[in-house]
């Protein structure tokens, strides 16, 4: 069904990952799904902004060596309008014409045991539902989504600055929230300045705890500590010990909590070693090859480490990471640019040019 007479071309913009580790592919006239072929709780958006993020790359460069199926539209943040839904689709929870957003899981059963604990990220319909990976995703003029899964966007919130919230925000939100730290509490943020990580310590602060900040460059300690609320700061460039540091500022007991979304290996060992006795640690960085967490048991069973790997949100904590911005406590740092730029965003993000996010306009 589509709604009073929207005109839906049959070809539009889409990126395409062709080869791995390859720039996409800026195909103009990438076929756009048919409304008659939408299968029942299907529907297609029309997308109007796309984020960029580290994921994108480590799928584009294959570091997970997880299989692709190429050709692949790639991107899996988006925001746009409904355009049409799936005949015989019953009790849609969205109409042609709302705003809605895409996120990494494009669709989970919603009935196994892990669904039904509220782990939609682990559901086992994921490997061949994620957004950008295993179904094309939202560097296109058009996507196809899933009824029960697109996430409608609250009305006070502009399409540009909610898009990153989609899976940057609701990433660290939900690592946050499995840290079980109360009011009051320390939680190291390692990478603070980054994409993510200056999205956590906004969370983190909105939260009521108490924020260390690691990361380096003085334009990141003015951002964490002078704009977003961390009450420490440590450059890891400059410290001979971070350990060291880390339990100084919390007057050598530790931090309660340790979020780490990096890229490499030694920020999360770093983090068994600096946290108090029963602390966590949220894991949610990937780092790309065989990088491992070394943890000696003779550390783990007398400290009573919890230690917990995170990936994404499910539905309820899309909503409330929303909720959240649009209350105003949350605001994210990117910058908009043009969807034929997504290569060259690509190429500064692999070089760690990229301050904040990057939202792409169609």
């Amino acid at each position: 069904m589509t709604s009073n007479n929207i005109d839906i071309p049959q070809t539009a913009r889409a990126a395409v990952i062709t080869q791995v580790k390859e720039d996409l592919v800026l195909d103009t006239s990438y076929p756009v799904p048919s409304p008659a072929d939408l299968q029942p709780a299907q529907c297609l958006v029309k997308i109007s902004y796309a984020g960029v993020c580290h994921s994108d790359l480590s799928v584009k460069d294959d570091e997970w060596g997880l299989p692709l199926r190429l050709p692949l539209v790639g991107g899996h943040e988006g925001i746009g309008t409904v355009v049409a839904i799936g005949a015989h689709t019953v009790d849609s929870s969205v109409k042609v014409g709302d705003r809605v957003g895409l996120k990494w899981i494009a669709k989970s059963c919603l009935r196994c045991e892990l669904c039904r604990k509220r782990m939609e990220a682990c559901c086992p319909l994921l490997p061949t539902h994620a957004t950008g990976r295993s179904v094309n995703g939202t560097w296109a003029d058009y996507v196809v989504g899933w009824t029960d899964y697109v996430q409608p966007i609250p009305e006070s919130l502009d399409s540009a600055a909610a898009t990153p919230i989609l899976c940057a925000g609701v990433t660290v939100y939900k690592a946050i929230k499995q840290t079980k730290a109360t009011i009051g509490e320390w939680i190291a943020i390692s990478g603070a300045g980054g994409g993510l990580g200056h999205l956590a310590v906004q969370y983190a602060v909105a939260m009521g705890l108490r924020v260390i900040a690691i990361d380096t460059g003085e334009s990141k300690r003015d951002l964490c500590v002078n704009q977003l609320g961390a009450e420490k700061w440590i450059d890891f460039m400059e410290s001979d010990d971070v350990i060291r540091d880390v339990k100084e500022t919390t007057g050598g007991l530790g931090p309660h909590a340790a979020v780490v979304a990096a890229g490499h290996a030694m920020p999360f060992n770093q983090a068994l070693r600096y946290l108090r006795a029963a602390g966590t640690l949220v894991a949610v960085g990937v780092p790309a090859g065989a990088a491992m967490l070394n943890v000696p048991i003779g550390l783990l069973v007398p400290k009573c480490l919890n230690i917990v790997g995170s990936s994404t949100g499910n539905r309820q904590d899309v909503a409330e990471a929303l909720g959240i911005v649009a209350q105003g406590k949350v605001k994210c740092h990117y910058e908009v640019r043009d969807w034929k730029e997504v290569n060259s965003v690509l190429k500064e993000m692999q070089e760690g040019k990229i301050t904040g996010r990057v939202v792409l306009k169609l």
